[in-house]
């Protein structure tokens, strides 16, 4: 059965683009160009993936407010935010709310397929996760791979699976300083500096939350980030 993608985008022309690309590639596509629209569709049948503009129109925050809620109804639906706003705090406010991935509208159409392949291949990972390790722990954190739940000192720390998949590929192995290109074949997604960055960013705060002391991710310059092994 084909992948369904959502898109939400108020550019006719733009959205036309990316919906024939999607569908020549053998993906069904449903096409919005408002955020009430679209939400009620999603409410009526969720998508595999979804493809959301951040300003919809009159609405500048549209696609913030139907990211958060597709991350009410669904906890692992991939959300990519494909915008012409591509500054950090766009990006770090794109994430915060959920998102896997964040696109500028500039990207080619091979580089957008490419990073939607990637969210639909980890996501068929997860459906196959290795038995043999169904949990993984580190001192006070504790990875649980049926659920993909993480706790910090046994409370719950809320990941989106992006961040999750992160956290395993650093916690895996501590001390092991994962560049990058390696994060990104461990997480399964297709990601620039800049949003891996973010991503961590949001990791720290996050677990943070739990443990102010929390300390556990570093960044070492020029190489890439590693979890800290136990001294």
């Amino acid at each position: 059965m084909a992948k369904r993608i959502t898109i939400v985008e108020d550019d006719p022309t733009i959205r036309a683009n990316y919906a024939d690309a999607l569908k020549k590639h053998g993906y069904e596509v449903a096409a919005h160009a408002d955020r009430k629209s679209a939400s009620e569709a999603l409410r009526t049948r969720l998508p595999d993936l979804a493809l959301l503009d951040i300003g919809l129109g009159a609405d500048l925050d549209g696609g913030y407010a139907l990211c958060q809620e597709l991350r009410a109804l669904s906890p692992t639906l991939p959300i990519i935010f494909l915008t012409a706003r591509d500054s950090d705090f766009d990006i770090v406010s794109g994430l915060r709310m959920g998102a896997d991935d964040y696109l500028s509208k500039s990207v080619s159409l091979p580089h957008l397929l490419a990073r939607v392949s990637a969210l639909f291949r980890r996501a068929d990972v997860m459906q196959q996760p290795d038995r043999s390790e169904d949990f993984l722990e580190r001192g006070s954190l504790r990875i649980d791979m049926k659920r993909f739940a993480v706790t910090w000192q046994n409370r719950p720390v809320d990941l989106t699976l992006t961040e999750f998949w992160i956290v395993h590929a650093l916690a895996k192995f501590p001390g092991h300083v994962k560049d990058r290109e390696a994060l990104m074949g461990d997480a399964h997604i297709v990601v620039d500096d800049s949003t891996i960055t973010s991503h961590i960013k949001r990791l720290r705060k996050k677990f943070c939350a739990v443990d102010a002391k929390f300390d556990c991710i570093d960044t070492v310059y020029g190489m890439g980030y590693r979890w800290r092994a136990p001294a």
